[in-house]
């Protein structure tokens, strides 16, 4: 008899995405599900998740989208975007990115799929990169120390303030900001400043000092509308108040100006964008911030620090670990845990390719074409405002700016409109001749001939004195001219690339972090001109493209989550803490409650959590858990009795960050609510919950998703991230606005919104293209298989380690949520081997460990995802319950308790030149799994020394780099 014909849903099914994106196949899915004695995989629904918590009104996304078909519609919906040549700058200018590195950086999965490179003996790659990003920026800014990336421009001015007051002996409460700063930057001050009870004072920096005390002084360098000025008076003036500088500088333009190390600032930030990152209508983008060594230790962020290796060799790490802001939690002073790595890296890696003469260049044509567009603009008898500029122009037209602009646009390009008496002309890397001619025609009137241009050229004079131009050699290191060939380059990438663990190469276990599949469909957007090429500030009729994906992505998130309105703004998942919390607090001031000051933490919250609420002005009070990892309903209720009047919020993160679903959750919300107070929900762990419940339903009132988590961004070695807020209606009026850009929180009300969070008006927009092709392809029934498949996936190992690891905090029937934590903590005493020494012996199995110490000291937190088949998993497990048997070895005397596998791991390929004296065979310290012999990671450094990196903090490339690591 023929085998039965499958069905036409079938075949079609057989097309789809679904079964690209999830690991197991239909038959490793049964194994695993008979391995926890269950039929089918909606058995975990009854077995696993709370019955008042689930969702049963079905989702609007009812079909998927193939994965063609995904191609087709973003295809069309770019072409719904109108990229004109701009002009517009303000922080955002056009850029060329090698196609070396397009290739083999943006477009490649050993880059983008990495994680933060808290291991940091399989993250040598990216961290020697970042270290070329942190040079790059000391040369540049003439600065001693800089860290590895900030989210953007605007954020890291406001971080430097904060900074500035931890720091500056002033008692003033007044931070001065110059009145030449860009709008976007100025609008997330006053934001930062307001919550924190500072006052802001717009003012000329340049003008007189002596009649205002303040803490901290902002000054733009170049002035936002292009100017540049002697910073050496104001400086001087500032210091002698005791408050400290900080200058918003132009990264290109350091190329060619004196540094503002020469001043003798204090603090200097900026975006790292025109190094060859797309402007993808405002991100995502690396700011930098670097500052003086003795301030390192009040540096937010992350800095990359160069320390040694149990061999004696160079070896990269991020210094001061314990300044980690989610380790300080309510003593921290920022709220940031991510960085833009994989923007860094591109900065980076832009700088080494075309190295301090090719940077000279492209500076050089830069600002000479500024000079050649304002001498044809002053010809056709219009002023030219600027007087000393490198690539932005003042034009006064009296009452024809808008005329200007409008013929300017005719001709495809867009410039910045000051106001009605003046326009603002910004040249970038891109700017052409035929570019410049189609400027002059905009400025044009009957009776004038155009200019030639090398007629212009050969009669400039230089409109920068050159007591402001830079006399210092910068990026003399050698890996600045060792890769200028598309060859060298090529390899140079390829070789740190292969130092890493990334997805590419094996399963990334860590919990609290869901380091799924990123497809490659998924990606493809980014890279397109209509959507990378495009300014944040572009007129909204040019981007109607983009304003198709806010609409429907924003009503994909949320069909999802059940909230009302959604504010894409916040461009990390601690921005979207800060700015839900902002939210909550605004809205208990408008209805007269304003002295709602207390927010509720568990114990077991992200540290991010407590760090976010004292960003906006709360007071931490902390929830007890129970013995089972829950909150503590009990101690719940007295808190809320404690604090019922004050009661602002309760955050809490679900299900739990223990990795189990709580069954109060519910009643956890009407506590507070019936207190006044508000819920937020921190989304981290999101990915347990769609098409399974909406937070906007069972009591949350707002929560931040994590985009590069749950909804497949890329974590891309430590960010971007994605971090929008949703909110129910009665939120919805006070999210985020902008103050360049009208319409981005539609639902805005007479009471005013939370102001700005970050710079660009929907934060980092090129990459939502993502997400949304993601939610497309999967829809409500991939999605809903996803995360029952991630909960399987997570159950699965739990039940094969429990017999070897003690599975630390389960629900009362043995189960968990779509992670684990594995109890490790016997083992220090039973035989000398520290959870630390169980992550770095997962190396030698090629395995990138799971979180460790988080939230529970010498654990092992386990998060598989649903993108990892029964294979891997499966290898994962071998590979744990083999390390398992190494610590029985010593428990049981057959192996030393000082001199063992463990205690020398990682192994590597250095030992092999050497003679073999350790007790342990090479077989079993190289090749413990034998399915490695095909494809074996050598990790590049031994167990890296982190006491002497903090105690010898070197964050600059050292001189004999290349030759060290060629």
């Amino acid at each position: 008899m023929s085998a039965q014909r499958p069905r036409l849903e079938q075949l079609e099914m057989r097309g789809s995405f679904i079964p690209r994106h999830i690991g197991p196949d239909a038959r490793q899915t049964q194994e695993m599900l008979a391995e926890l004695g269950l039929g089918q995989l909606e058995d975990l629904v009854e077995q696993v998740i709370p019955a008042n918590i689930l969702n049963h009104e079905p989702l609007k996304l009812t079909e998927t989208i193939s994965e063609r078909a995904v191609i087709k519609y973003l295809r069309a919906m770019r072409e719904r975007n109108q990229v004109l040549t701009s002009m517009i700058g303000m922080g955002y200018y056009d850029t060329i990115m090698p196609s070396v590195i397009k290739r083999n950086v943006l477009e490649n999965p050993g880059w983008y799929t990495a994680y933060t490179p808290y291991q940091a003996e399989v993250s040598q790659g990216r961290l020697e990169a970042l270290l070329n990003f942190q040079q790059m920026v000391i040369d540049l800014t003439g600065m001693e120390l800089a860290n590895a990336s900030l989210l953007d421009e605007a954020t890291a001015v406001a971080e430097a303030m904060t900074m500035s007051r931890r720091l500056a002996q002033s008692a003033s409460n007044v931070v001065l900001i110059d009145q030449d700063c860009h709008p976007q930057t100025l609008a997330v001050v006053q934001t930062r400043a307001a919550s924190l009870g500072y006052e802001v004072v717009v003012a000329d920096p340049y003008a007189d000092l002596q009649q205002q005390d303040f803490f901290a002084l902002i000054v733009q360098y170049p002035g936002s509308k292009g100017e540049v000025r002697d910073l050496t008076a104001c400086v001087a003036a500032a210091h002698a108040k005791q408050a400290l500088v900080t200058v918003a500088a132009d990264l290109l333009s350091l190329v060619l100006l004196k540094p503002p190390a020469a001043f003798d600032v204090d603090i200097v930030v900026g975006s790292a964008q025109r190094f060859g990152v797309p402007m993808g209508y405002g991100g995502p983008h690396a700011a930098f911030f670097a500052t003086r060594d003795a301030f390192k230790r009040s540096v937010p962020g992350r800095i990359i620090g160069v320390s040694k290796d149990s061999h004696g060799q160079i070896a990269l790490r991020m210094a001061l670990q314990t300044r980690e802001q989610h380790i300080r939690r309510d003593k921290a002073t920022s709220n940031i845990c991510t960085s833009q790595v994989l923007l860094a890296v591109i900065a980076g890696f832009y700088a080494v390719y075309h190295g301090p003469e090719g940077l000279r260049l492209i500076a050089g044509r830069v600002h000479r074409y500024a000079q050649i567009a304002a001498a044809g603009i002053a010809h056709y008898g219009h002023e030219v405002v600027s007087r000393c500029y490198f690539d932005t122009l003042q034009v006064r037209i009296p009452n024809r700016a808008r005329r200007i602009a409008a013929r300017a646009e005719e001709r495809g390009m867009n410039l910045r409109i000051i106001d009605a008496d003046t326009l603002g002309i910004s040249l970038d890397e891109t700017t052409t001749r035929n570019d410049i001619r189609n400027l002059w025609q905009a400025f044009s009137s009957p009776g004038y001939e155009m200019p030639d241009i090398a007629v212009l050229d050969k009669h400039l004079t230089e409109c920068i004195p050159d007591a402001l131009m830079r006399d210092d050699a910068i990026l003399q290191n050698p890996v600045f001219t060792r890769y200028h060939s598309e060859t060298e380059m090529m390899r140079y990438m390829r070789k740190l690339a292969r130092r890493d663990i990334a997805l590419d190469r094996a399963m990334i276990p860590l919990g609290s972090c869901t380091m799924k599949l990123n497809a490659a469909t998924e990606m493809q957007a980014i890279s397109v001109y209509e959507f990378n090429a495009m300014h944040p500030f572009a007129p909204l009729h040019q981007a109607q493209g983009y304003q198709q994906l806010f609409a429907e992505l924003e009503d994909m998130l949320c069909d999802l989550t059940g909230f009302d309105a959604f504010s894409l703004q916040p461009n990390a998942g601690s921005q979207g803490e800060y700015t839900g919390l902002l939210v909550i607090r605004k809205y208990h001031a408008v209805n007269g409650q304003g002295q709602r000051d207390v927010c509720l933490i568990p114990a077991s919250a992200h540290g991010t959590n407590p760090a976010s609420a004292v960003l906006v002005g709360l007071k931490v009070v902390v929830v007890a858990c129970d013995e089972n990892g829950n909150v503590s309903v009990d101690d719940l209720r007295a808190k809320v009795d404690e604090h019922r009047d004050t009661l602002a919020a309760l955050m809490i993160t679900y299900p739990s960050t223990h990795g189990v679903y709580e069954q109060a959750f519910v009643e956890i919300c009407d506590i507070v609510h019936r207190a006044g107070g508000q819920v937020y929900l921190d989304g981290a762990n999101f990915n347990a919950l769609v098409g399974l419940s909406r937070p906007g339903r069972i009591g949350a009132d707002v929560a931040h998703l994590n985009l590069h988590k749950t909804f497949a961004i890329p974590h891309g070695g430590g960010g971007p991230g994605v971090g929008p807020i949703g909110v129910c209606s009665h939120l919805a009026p006070f999210l985020p606005e902008h103050p360049v850009v009208e319409g981005v929180n539609p639902a805005k009300g007479m009471h005013g919104t939370v102001g700005t969070v970050a710079a660009a008006p929907w934060g980092s927009a090129s990459i939502l293209t993502i997400s949304w092709a993601y939610i497309a392809m999967m829809g409500a029934a991939g999605l809903k298989r996803a995360t029952l498949t991630a909960i399987l996936n997570a159950n699965y190992i739990a039940r094969k380690l429990a017999p070897h690891y003690p599975i630390l905090y389960t629900d009362q029937n043995g189960w968990i949520a779509h992670e684990c934590i594995i109890d490790c903590r016997a083992f220090r005493k039973s035989a000398n081997v520290t959870v630390e020494d169980i992550a770095k012996r997962l190396i030698d199995y090629g395995f990138h460990a799971p979180t460790v110490s988080f939230p529970v000291a010498d654990t092992l937190m386990i998060e598989p995802t649903e993108s990892e088949s029964k294979t891997e998993i499966d290898r994962f497990c071998a590979a744990m319950i083999s390390i398992r048997e190494e610590i029985r070895e010593i428990e049981d005397g057959v192996a030393d308790r000082d001199n063992n596998v463990l205690h020398h791991a990682p192994h590597t390929h250095r030992l092999l030149l050497e003679e073999w004296m350790l007790p342990y065979s090479r077989q079993k310290a190289f090749f413990p799994d034998r399915h490695q012999h095909d494809d074996k990671y050598w990790p590049p450094v031994g167990r890296i020394d982190n006491a002497y990196g903090d105690r010898h903090v070197m964050c600059s490339c050292p001189l004999d780099w290349a030759e060290t690591q060629g």
